[in-house]
C-alpha cells in the first residue's frame, strides 16, 4: 500500500490546494523537504498525503545520519518523486533486500514522529519502506491534527 507520493509543480500550494479539494482534506505548508513546499492531506482512514515540491527540485541522500533533501535545479536521473509503501518484512530483512541490489539504506525517523527505511533505488530514487511498525507509527501521528501540532511546533504555519 502507497502511504504518499510527491510530485513537482510549477505552484506548489495550488495544486496542494487543488487536491485537497478534490479529496475534501486539507493544504499544508511541508517544510521539511525544500523552501516553498506544499502538502496535501486526504484526511482518510490511510492519512494519504501528496507531497508538491517546487518545479525542479530533487531529492538528494543526505550525507551519514541525515535525513533525504530537495535542492533546487534538477534534470537528468534525480527527481522530487518518491513514495512511502508498507510492508510484512522486518528492518533487517528490507536492510538485506536493499544491500543485496548495491542500494544505498537507512533508518530514519521522520520528524521525530514516524520511522522509515530510506532506499535508494538505482542509487537516485528515493523510496521509504515502512515495516509494521513503521506502518502504526505512520498512522497514528500523519493525521490533520497530529500535522498542525508538528507545524505548531515547529513555528510554520499555512
Amino acid at each position: 500500500m502507497i502511504f504518499h507520493l510527491s510530485i513537482d509543480a510549477d505552484d506548489p500550494r495550488h495544486v496542494a490546494e487543488v487536491i485537497a479539494e478534490l479529496w475534501g482534506g486539507i493544504a499544508t505548508p511541508f517544510p521539511p523537504v525544500t523552501e516553498g513546499s506544499w502538502m496535501a492531506m486526504a484526511g482518510d482512514e490511510r492519512n494519504t498525503t501528496l507531497e508538491v515540491y517546487p518545479r525542479g527540485t530533487v531529492l538528494v541522500e543526505g550525507e551519514g545520519d541525515t535525513d533525504a533533501y530537495g535542492v533546487p535545479g534538477g534534470t537528468g536521473a534525480r527527481s522530487a518523486t518518491h513514495f512511502a509503501m508498507g510492508t510484512a518484512l522486518g528492518v533487517e530483512q528490507v536492510i538485506a533486500i536493499a544491500r543485496r541490489e548495491g542500494w544505498p539504506v537507512k533508518y530514519r525517523k521522520r520528524g521525530d514522529i514516524f520511522g522509515v527505511l530510506e532506499i535508494w533505488v538505482e542509487g537516485t530514487r528515493m523510496i521509504e519502506v515502512l515495516t509494521p511498525e513503521m506502518q502504526a507509527e505512520y498512522r497514528e501521528t500523519m493525521t490533520v491534527a497530529g500535522w498542525n501540532r508538528l507545524m505548531q511546533a515547529m513555528g510554520a504555519g499555512a
